[in-house]
């Protein structure tokens, strides 16, 4: 799931401190940043550690698009034991403070049916989707991908950390586009 905001933007969350970003030249400042920084922050967009060093390696990028499509690829390329560790770094889903209970309980039995079958927790690229539908697209998603096969629900777990890790690193560059 989505580590969000209160605002219902997706967030970067790390136990290690991310790049603190600048917003006239956060590319620059990404650029230029110490390789471990680097691979810290991109850890927080999605938890392969591959994916992160993949990406840290081929800095400089000349604009935020570049960096973009480099996630959009080496998020493409990850291989099953990458998929592994960055699912393994998602979190189940927050719903925000004066959610009714019954909401809370339906998600958490979803989420646990979900993380059942598959093994992982379920992952949704909400960006560019109202705040108000969030709850509805998640527990819509879920109740939905459970009939997938897990072959199939790996493969569509994968292109929603691709877009989520995509969405994440958008903010994280202070990117207005952050969605895919």
């Amino acid at each position: 799931m989505s580590r969000e905001s209160p605002t219902g933007a997706p967030t970067t969350v790390s136990a290690r401190a991310p790049i603190p970003t600048r917003p006239r030249d956060a590319l620059g400042h990404f650029n230029t940043a110490p390789t471990e920084a680097a691979e810290t922050s991109l850890l927080a967009c999605c938890g392969s550690r591959r994916w992160a060093h993949r990406i840290a390696a081929h800095r400089p990028y000349p604009t935020v698009d570049a960096l973009l499509a480099a996630a959009d690829e080496a998020g493409y390329d990850l291989s099953g034991a990458d998929l592994d560790e960055a699912l393994g770094d998602e979190v189940a889903p927050a719903l925000p403070t004066g959610t009714p209970a019954a909401a809370h309980t339906a998600l958490r039995a979803a989420h646990d049916a979900y993380e059942s079958r598959f093994g992982h927790a379920f992952v949704i690229c909400l960006a560019g989707h109202p705040r108000e539908e969030h709850l509805d697209a998640v527990l819509g998603g879920i109740r939905s991908r459970l009939g997938n096969e897990p072959e199939e629900e790996r493969a569509v777990a994968a292109d929603e950390l691709r877009r989520l890790a995509r969405a994440r690193l958008a903010q994280l560059i202070g990117s207005p586009d952050n969605t895919d």
